[in-house]
């Protein structure tokens, strides 16, 4: 069946998470390594958010649960901040900076399919997001609207309906396995896009899960979604 809306994962897969969250803790000075911090805080997301979709913790936002991983990281660290310097941090990630290819290849996609975000995080988040990135989709949504976080099924069905597609005609563009194996398994196609320097220059290099696209970037498959 044809390829009818993109929807796209946003934190790793659009935006660069990692230097903007390292320069967060650079920036004001909190003990540690700072990429270390970032990695560290990063580690909590998805625990934290199968905690949520178990039903063992009440919903919240990335906000709220961005929140309280930072607070158990630095507990589990003995580093004293104050409550300003927290919302601080937290508020970091509604200032991140894309990938050098996103904006183009996001511009050229919308130019070929309805295109959307589809991301845990809120929609005030993401906002925020697409305005300091300079990112056009032609929605955006989240994961709050299905009350479930990716990659609970959903998540995924929820975009499908609100954009009027089946989920077979809905792509999900993301750059981590367990997303696109949630939106396989619901249904979805899948591409994969390579971001090896999503964890540091040091990391593991990404693993392509078998997607229906795998490409480098986002030039790259606005040209196969072309041809």
């Amino acid at each position: 069946m044809t390829v009818s809306a993109l929807a796209f994962d946003v934190f790793g897969t659009l935006l660069d998470w990692r230097s903007g969250i390292t320069e967060a803790f650079r920036a004001g000075g909190v003990a540690g390594e700072p990429g270390d911090l970032a990695d560290d805080w990063r580690a909590r997301y998805r625990p934290i958010l199968a905690e949520v979709n178990e039903g063992s913790r009440p919903w919240g936002n990335f906000d709220d649960l961005h929140l309280a991983t930072l607070d158990d990281l630095l507990d589990e660290r003995g580093i004293d901040l104050s409550l300003e310097e927290r919302h601080r941090l937290v508020g970091a990630w509604h200032r991140l900076d894309p990938w050098p290819d996103v904006r183009a290849g996001l511009d050229a996609l919308r130019g070929l399919r309805v295109t959307a975000a589809l991301s845990n995080g809120h929609i005030a988040l993401l906002i925020d997001l697409a305005r300091h990135a300079d990112l056009r989709f032609d929605c955006l949504l989240s994961a709050e609207l299905a009350r479930a976080y990716k990659p609970a099924a959903e998540a995924y069905w929820t975009a499908a309906r609100l954009l009027g597609v089946a989920p077979s005609e809905l792509m999900l563009v993301a750059a981590h396995v367990w997303d696109l194996e949630g939106a396989r398994e619901a249904g979805l196609r899948t591409a994969f896009v390579a971001r090896p320097l999503e964890y540091g220059p040091d990391s593991a290099p990404p693993t392509d899960p078998g997607a229906d696209e795998s490409v480098g970037d986002l030039l790259e498959l606005a040209g196969r979604m072309a041809g």
